[in-house]
Order: structure tokens, then C-alpha cells, then sequence
């Protein structure tokens, strides 16, 4: 879940990029899907709105399409976790990524830099 706090920001939800099974002669392994991903629907996200999205839903990017004006959106995960999955629009490949949070359970996490946080 999401709030905007100021300014707007662009969200566009995806479909789940489909696998299919790629086999190199050694491997059969699933891979996903070669080619773009598949928008479902665009929305404009104004200060006060509040927006929600799970892995049913589909997938989603957000973004501040202005060059001039801020956006503040906050993002809750309830309950946190500790890795994500980013995808490439155009191909539909996945990466796993760690999470980090500024406070866990209302309590501040120890700060830790980004290669202490990649291992």
C-alpha cells in the first residue's frame, strides 16, 4: 500500500511475464518469456490518494514523469520482506534484489551500506 503525500505520480500495472521452458540441451529450465511486457491499466496517482497492489494483481512501476515537480509517496509492507523481483519492461527477465527499511516494527533498522547489503 501506498499514499501520495505530495505531488502526483504515474503507476502502470502489468501482467506477470509468462515462463516457458528453454532447453539448452543440458538444462531444461524455466525462463521467462522473451518480449514486452503487457500493460493493464495507467492511472495518475494526486496528493491524499492511496493505492494498493499484490502479486494477484499483477505487476507495477511508479514514477514522477515531471522534470519540475516533486513527489513524496510512502510505502508500507506489512508485513516487510527481504526481496523483491525487478523486471526488464522490455524483455520481461527477472532479477532478485535485497530490500532495506528505514524502521522495522516502528523501530530504526541499522544503517548499512549497499555492499553490506548485497551479500
Amino acid at each position: 500500500m501506498y499514499q501520495m503525500l505530495t505531488g502526483s505520480l504515474h503507476e502502470i500495472r502489468f501482467e506477470w511475464p509468462e515462463k516457458q521452458l528453454s532447453t539448452d540441451g543440458l538444462n531444461n529450465n524455466m525462463e521467462d518469456r522473451t518480449g514486452g511486457m503487457k500493460v493493464l491499466d495507467e492511472n495518475v496517482m494526486k496528493t491524499n490518494a492511496v493505492a494498493y497492489i499484490n502479486d494477484e494483481m499483477g505487476l507495477h512501476r511508479v514514477e514522477n514523469r515531471s522534470h519540475t515537480y516533486r513527489a513524496v509517496s510512502l510505502h508500507l509492507y506489512i508485513p516487510p520482506y527481504s526481496m523483491c523481483q525487478t523486471f526488464d519492461e522490455r524483455t520481461g527477465h527477472r532479477n532478485e534484489a535485497k530490500v532495506t527499511f528505514y524502521s522495522k516494527y516502528g523501530s530504526r533498522t541499522p544503517f548499512k551500506s549497499s555492499k553490506e547489503i548485497s551479500k
